[in-house]
Order: C-alpha cells, then sequence, then structure tokens
C-alpha cells in the first residue's frame, strides 16, 4: 500500500519550477495569489497541514502555534531569516523548524555594493533628471559623488553575507573594517584585508560607509540606535540589506534631513512596507523595496532547500538546515 504524502501548505507563490515539484512530491496546498495570509488562514494550515512552508512575511508567534494540529511537525521556511517564527516555541511543541542559508549570500551582496554605489555617487538623482527629461547636458560640477577607492567601509555582522561584501569591496579598493559578535580567525581576516573594532562606537565613528549585514535579534535590536547615529561622521552614508529594525529608523530620517549623516541606502525597513514617508522625501537617500536576495537563479535555490529539508524529514531523519534556539 503506497504510503500516504506529507500535506503541505504554502503560503505565498513560489516560482513555477519549485511549485511543480512540490505537487509532484506531496499533497500541496499553494497560494492562489500572492498576497501574505491573514493570522485566521494562518491559524488554519497550521491546524491542517504536516508541514508548513512560511515566509518572512508570516509572524508565527507563540499564540498562533497553540493552534497547531498534532500532526504538524515541521515549519520548512523559505528564507535564510527566523525571527518571524517562535523557534522556541515551535520546538517546545515539537514542531521543528527550518530554513534556507547561504543561498542568497551573493545576491545580497551584489545588491549591498549596488546601493553603496547607488548613494556615493548619486545614481538615483541622475536616473530622475533623464526620466523627467530635464537634463541641460553636462557639466564639471553637476551630480558630484566621491570614489569608493580608499573609503572606509564598516561592516556590521561579518557572517556569509558580510564576508561576501567584504570581498567585493576590496576590489574597489576599500579599506574593510568590521565588528562582529565574535572575531574571525586570523586566516580569514588575512583573506580579506579586514581589521577588527571590538567596540562597535569606535567603528562607527571612523567609517566612511556602514553596512548593516547582521540579524535581527532581541540583542540587535535598534544597535544603531540615535546615540550611536550621532558617532558618524556628516560625511558618512549607511547602508542596510539586512532587517530593518537593526537601525532606529525615526533617528535616521532626523539625522538626514538635519545634513548629520550624508546618506542613506534601505532595501529593509523598521517596519515592514510601513516606510516613514520622510524618507521618500530626501534626494540622499535610495530605498528599495527589498530587492537584495530577488535573483530568479536564488529563489529557486531557496525553493530547492525546502524540498530536502521536508523530503528529508519525510525519510525520518535530521533536516539538514534545522534551527536550533541555541543557535539565535
Amino acid at each position: 500500500m503506497p504510503q500516504k504524502r506529507l500535506k503541505v501548505v504554502v503560503t505565498r507563490r513560489l516560482p513555477d519550477m519549485v511549485e511543480t515539484r512540490l505537487s509532484e512530491l506531496f499533497d500541496v496546498t499553494l497560494s492562489e495569489d500572492d498576497k501574505p495570509m491573514s493570522r485566521d488562514a494562518l491559524a488554519a494550515a497550521l491546524k491542517s497541514a504536516d508541514v508548513l512552508v512560511p515566509t518572512i512575511t508570516d509572524q508565527i508567534d507563540a499564540g498562533l502555534l497553540a493552534q497547531a494540529g498534532e500532526q504538524l511537525k515541521l515549519i520548512a521556511s523559505y528564507g535564510a531569516g527566523v525571527d518571524h517564527i517562535d523557534v522556541t516555541t515551535a520546538r517546545q511543541r515539537g514542531i521543528l523548524v527550518s530554513n534556507t542559508p547561504g543561498v542568497v549570500t551573493d545576491d545580497t551582496a551584489d545588491m549591498t555594493m549596488a546601493l553603496i554605489l547607488s548613494v556615493t555617487r548619486r545614481i538615483p538623482e541622475g536616473l530622475g533628471v533623464m526620466q523627467k527629461g530635464d537634463w541641460a547636458g553636462w557639466s564639471p560640477t553637476a551630480y558630484l559623488g566621491g570614489r569608493l577607492g580608499g573609503r572606509r567601509l564598516g561592516i556590521l555582522g561579518m557572517g556569509r553575507i558580510g564576508q561576501a561584501v567584504a570581498r567585493r569591496a576590496a576590489v574597489f579598493g576599500c579599506q574593510v573594517h568590521y565588528h562582529n559578535r565574535r572575531r574571525l580567525r586570523p586566516e580569514t581576516e588575512d583573506e580579506l584585508q579586514a581589521t577588527y573594532w571590538e567596540s562597535l562606537d569606535q567603528m562607527v565613528s571612523r567609517v566612511d560607509i556602514l553596512s548593516i549585514n547582521c540579524p535581527h535579534t532581541p540583542s540587535t535590536f535598534h544597535l544603531m540606535n540615535a546615540r550611536r547615529l550621532k558617532l558618524m561622521k556628516p560625511t558618512a552614508v549607511i547602508v542596510n540589506t539586512s532587517r530593518g529594525e537593526v537601525i532606529d529608523e525615526n533617528a535616521l530620517t532626523r539625522m538626514l534631513r538635519a545634513d548629520e549623516i550624508a546618506g542613506a541606502a534601505l532595501d529593509v525597513f523598521e517596519h515592514g512596507a510601513e516606510i516613514n514617508p520622510r524618507l521618500r522625501e530626501l534626494p540622499n537617500v535610495v530605498l528599495l523595496p527589498h530587492m537584495g536576495s530577488a535573483t530568479l537563479e536564488g529563489r529557486v535555490e531557496q525553493g530547492e532547500r525546502v524540498i530536502i529539508n521536508i523530503k528529508t524529514f519525510e525519510d525520518g531523519h535530521r533536516p539538514p538546515d534545522l534551527v536550533v534556539p541555541s543557535m539565535l
């Protein structure tokens, strides 16, 4: 008698080839549109599924987990971050949590460099003039930005993505500095040509560009608060492709408006899609709609990792990308 297939519920639309493969392997319920599930819909999915495949837009807290059916044994998250899932409560209820780490490292690092170039070379300003048809011709003093070569880049969070940013920045001639909760091995520092700062305050006060590449955890919430932002040089810029909650967005907005920071390039925001409207008005700010990992190759690889985690679990083994509370 054939084995009953796992009931898998997917909360968002995924690339066609990923959805096709999921349908071949499991009893899958796919999302009919690309909108986040309501809380009630998530609760219903948790009650019916053997495996839930959520994304970062799905906040799965203790209250929702309390409504999960006894058959739910795996939350195979589509994405590297897991701060949207109460992993500790899930494990207490016997529910495993997996993610897809490392898949979007290069994509996010590429976008980080794109944003650094955009804000330092004033690319959006030039693009806006061209799109409006307002360009009157070349001028030796128009749209003057700054070259990257010789600038000090400070990387806050030297994990996979931070190291990938460091390698790219070195090619542009940047001096790489970093702060991390754990110092890298000496051979890794040498390979990256990176200088470690134990004190984040001291690093922040000396760099020309600050790149946020750390995860959002209770200890990193508003790590770049008003006090620390004021330590930055008025000529410095800040770039965030990690998590919006790491920066106090209101404090950053005030300082940008007061010319106390030269510019910012943000792909993530403290309150998700609810962006501080005053940020939109500033010419020295580049805003993107969370595009850092948005490549077709990356999205398909994420889906493949989700499938591997589910299939391994179905076969009675530990998912290779299992998340445990001690990792957070």
